[in-house]
């Protein structure tokens, strides 16, 4: 194995058309604290690294780079992957994240193979699932 001993070892990439308010919109809607924030040009985000616990997301505003041309926000009501966040308080999670306006595509329930969860997309599309499932236990 070649991972580095590290606080997170995979760490997903997104791009959003309206990074700043994204930004704002995770932090407040599901607990994602600022690590890093680096602004571009014309009120976009060059780069910016969201903490959640020990993982970690990084974002930038959608443009036309060279990883750009790999990665955009989702379009036409897909993505191409979603992340999984384990949180102590499903329930909790998901009234926060209702209340600041998560439209929610699975709605909070007990799973066959343990914990309790829901999924969800952010104002851009990008689906993301929350539960108190946590497979290293």
């Amino acid at each position: 194995m070649n991972a580095m001993d590290t606080v997170a070892n995979v760490i997903p990439t997104l791009r959003y058309r309206d990074a700043p308010a994204a930004i704002d919109w995770l932090c407040r809607a599901f607990g994602f604290d600022r690590h890093l924030v680096v602004p571009g040009e014309d009120d976009s985000i060059a780069h910016a690294q969201l903490v959640f616990g020990k993982g970690m997301i990084m974002l930038g505003s959608a443009r036309d780079d060279e990883f750009g041309r790999y990665m955009k926000p989702p379009q036409d009501g897909a993505g191409t992957q979603g992340a999984y966040l384990v949180v102590a308080d499903a329930d909790a999670h998901y009234a926060r994240a209702v209340a600041a306006g998560a439209q929610i595509v699975y709605d909070i329930k007990d799973e066959d193979y343990g914990g309790r969860g829901y999924s969800c997309l952010d104002p851009e599309g990008h689906l993301w699932s929350f539960g108190t499932y946590d497979p290293w236990v």
